[in-house]
């Protein structure tokens, strides 16, 4: 306590939780929940959502096969993921051949 006063305990655990990450990983874990919802079981094992940024969610992709595939899916996908993850506002995919881990 810099100046002396207490603190309410909600400020605690928030810088808490804050510093250790957990909101970045309790978010991780719901955008892949919903990409696994969204993309169903056979897709969700050959791709991997990634981060989210100004609304646009980069997805990995295993091969350019399958970008095009998910590329013809956009709008349903789009659709899904905003039902699953209001608070995200996210207005496009942007799929990229990359690592599935």
């Amino acid at each position: 306590m810099p100046n002396g006063t207490p603190q309410p305990i909600a400020n605690v655990l928030a810088q808490l939780l804050a510093r250790r990450g957990y909101a970045r990983q309790s978010a991780a874990a719901s955008c892949e929940a919903a990409w696994r919802e969204a993309v169903g079981q056979t897709l969700a094992r050959v791709t991997r959502p990634g981060n989210i940024r100004r609304g646009v969610l980069e997805v990995f992709v295993a091969n350019s096969t399958l970008v095009q595939e998910l590329a013809f899916q956009k709008t349903q996908l789009l659709d899904r993921l905003r039902q699953s993850l209001p608070d995200e506002s996210i207005r496009d995919l942007r799929l990229r051949v990359g690592p599935i881990e």
